[in-house]
C-alpha cells in the first residue's frame, strides 16, 4: 500500500526548505517523475491514463514524466496534482520519484 501521507509530507518539507532561500515563481509547469517497476510495462496505457487527467507525458528509459500546468506554485496545489498523477500511475506499477519545476 502506498503511503500518501509520507509522500505529502515530503512535498511540504520541500516547500519549507526551498521557500527559505529561493524565490519561487507564482505559476509554473510542474514535472512529476515516476519509475517503472517492470521492464515490460504498459507504456501506452499509463500515458493514456495520465493524458486523460490533463498531463502531458514523455518517458526516457524507465522514467515517466507527467507535466501539468502552469499551476500555482504552493505546496497544496503541487500536492493536489502529485496525488492525482500518483493515483493514476500506481496501478500500472509506476512509482513516484519526485517532482520539479519545468523550465
Amino acid at each position: 500500500m502506498h503511503d500518501y501521507a509520507d509522500q505529502r509530507g515530503d512535498t511540504f518539507k520541500t516547500f519549507e526548505k526551498v521557500g527559505r532561500g529561493v524565490r519561487l515563481p507564482k505559476t509554473a509547469i510542474v514535472a512529476y517523475e515516476f519509475v517503472a517497476e517492470e521492464v515490460d510495462t504498459a507504456w501506452a496505457d499509463v500515458h493514456a491514463a495520465l493524458r486523460a487527467k490533463g498531463f502531458k507525458t514523455t518517458h526516457r528509459g524507465d522514467v515517466l514524466t507527467a507535466k501539468i500546468g502552469p499551476i500555482t506554485i504552493e505546496a497544496e496545489t503541487v500536492w493536489h496534482w502529485e496525488r492525482i498523477a500518483t493515483e493514476t500511475a500506481l496501478p500500472f506499477e509506476f512509482y513516484p520519484d519526485g517532482w520539479e519545476l519545468d523550465e
